[in-house]
């Protein structure tokens, strides 16, 4: 699958995946910071974004696009940023492909199933009826029952656009992410490890890092460095500083 992406600065290659509902519109301003050292490559995922939609939604596929995707722009193991969802791509991509990849970042996911928990976001975003909603004030308010969290709804809301007769619709392919909700919580596809150099970066104030998965980390990524900095989820957008700064130190260490 050919997939849209963003392309910035110079140097080593430094590819960036988004999470679920996201898209590379997200991590604009943080590449603004990564491309002053590295050609930063913002990847929407499928499903997402300008990227292309299929039916089919699963981590392999995930991969699998990402693969493509290096071996298209003849990248020469690029770093690798992924959260969330991204980071269980990046995951099962560096443990498909260890020697495809430089350095590996995983931002607040471990590699573990996780229970659906986005059900609520979708019974939301499907409830919104584009046929007759004229504004994003509409689409907002039908949001507010299913999602109080005035930051998520405008997170989610960023994928309506107006179409070239005025209509809105979605960026993201919402039958899709319904009918796979459970694979996009679903553990590492592949069996093995990736022993290059690996940073955890955690939000302290997420549920994504229970207590016991350091150790299922180490198992898979036996180098792996992990931290935590005072956020929830959305580490990168809450404390874009911060990230930045620890990215940076860990993409420069030896």
């Amino acid at each position: 699958m050919k997939l849209f992406y963003r392309q910035s600065g110079s140097g080593e290659p430094l590819i960036i995946l988004h999470g679920l509902f996201g898209s590379s519109d997200n991590w604009f301003s943080l590449a603004k910071v990564f491309a002053e050292k590295y050609c930063v490559y913002l990847v929407d995922q499928r499903n997402h974004g300008q990227s292309p939609q299929s039916d089919d939604f699963n981590y392999q596929l995930l991969a699998e696009d990402l693969h493509e995707f290096i071996q298209e722009h003849k990248l020469q193991n690029p770093n690798i940023i992924g959260h969330s969802m991204g980071g269980k791509t990046a995951m099962n991509f560096a443990v498909k492909y260890p020697d495809q990849l430089g350095k590996l970042i995983i931002v607040d996911i471990v590699p573990k199933q996780y229970p659906v928990h986005h059900d609520r976001i979708l019974d939301g975003l499907l409830s919104i009826d584009l046929e007759v909603t004229t504004s994003r004030t509409e689409a907002d308010e039908a949001l507010i029952k299913y999602i109080p969290e005035v930051g998520v709804r405008q997170f989610l809301l960023k994928n309506l656009y107006r179409t070239s007769d005025g209509k809105f619709a979605w960026r993201i392919n919402l039958s899709a992410m319904n009918n796979h909700i459970e694979e996009m919580g679903a553990g590492m596809q592949y069996d093995g490890q990736f022993k290059g150099a690996t940073l955890f970066l955690m939000g302290a104030r997420s549920n994504y890092f229970a207590q016991g998965d350091e150790t299922s980390i180490k198992i898979i990524f036996p180098t792996a460095i992990i931290k935590s900095i005072d956020t929830g989820h959305w580490v990168q957008a809450e404390k874009p500083e911060e990230f930045a700064e620890i990215v940076n130190e860990f993409l420069t260490s030896e």
